[in-house]
């Protein structure tokens, strides 16, 4: 049995993956809120990420860091702040977290880290600037980290499109919004969280051994296609 730490396990994707790992394998959550689930395999710590010092943990064999945001407004209109924000959440946390973790997932058995990007990266799309500058800041760290960190830890990155999820709530709050999403979209489909999920576990796992530095998109088709 494994031992990984998420980071941002109690909502939208980071929660589908504590689900997941949870049936066999030891999940320490880190987040602001309590997850609703009740599982031997669970223990839980109540921490910002950004304010406040992480929690002593003594093994672990992966790290998954899910906080993000959505700020989705056009550039005039973006403050210096909004940036900052979003770079704060996005990136600066999930260095903090490497940081404090790294010493023990050296120790850990075949230790893999599994960071999250956007297809708005990759993808040109208005109202982005400020989430895509951030998530590229991320698709820069695993690429770097990939190289650092070789062969000892493995890091990769999900990218995905969008997933339906509170954090994503406003792009699918009717059903029309849910069907313009849907068409968009090549194989005519958004994500679910538990899809993530699943790709962050095989991510995570030897079946995944020779992928590191790799940025993963679940992109619908939205970026891979043009129909």
């Amino acid at each position: 049995m494994k031992t990984y730490i998420i980071i941002g396990g109690s909502k939208g994707i980071g929660n589908a993956i504590l689900e997941t790992l949870a049936v066999d394998n030891k999940v320490i959550n880190i987040s602001r809120s309590t997850p609703n689930l009740d599982h031997e395999n669970l223990s839980h710590f109540n921490c910002d990420v950004l304010t406040e010092e992480l929690p002593e943990v003594e093994t672990a064999d992966g790290l998954i860091y899910c906080p993000g945001s959505i700020n989705l407004k056009p550039i005039n209109r973006l403050k210096i702040d909004d940036f900052k924000a979003d770079f704060e959440i996005n990136v600066i946390g999930a260095v903090k977290a490497i940081q404090k973790y790294l010493p023990i997932l050296k120790n850990g058995i075949k230790p893999s880290i599994v960071l999250f990007s956007t297809v708005a990266s990759k993808l040109g799309m208005p109202y982005h600037a400020s989430i895509a500058t951030a998530k590229s800041g991320v698709e820069g760290l695993v690429k770097s980290l990939g190289a650092e960190l070789a062969p000892a830890i493995r890091i990769n990155a999900i990218a995905p499109t969008v997933t339906d999820t509170e954090l994503a709530s406003k792009l699918l709050r009717n059903e029309k919004m849910k069907e313009n999403i849907t068409e968009r979209h090549p194989l005519k489909k958004y994500l679910k969280p538990k899809e993530v999920a699943e790709m962050a576990a095989f991510l995570l796992s030897e079946k995944a051994s020779a992928m590191s530095g790799q940025i993963f998109q679940m992109d619908c088709g939205i970026v891979s296609f043009k129909l």
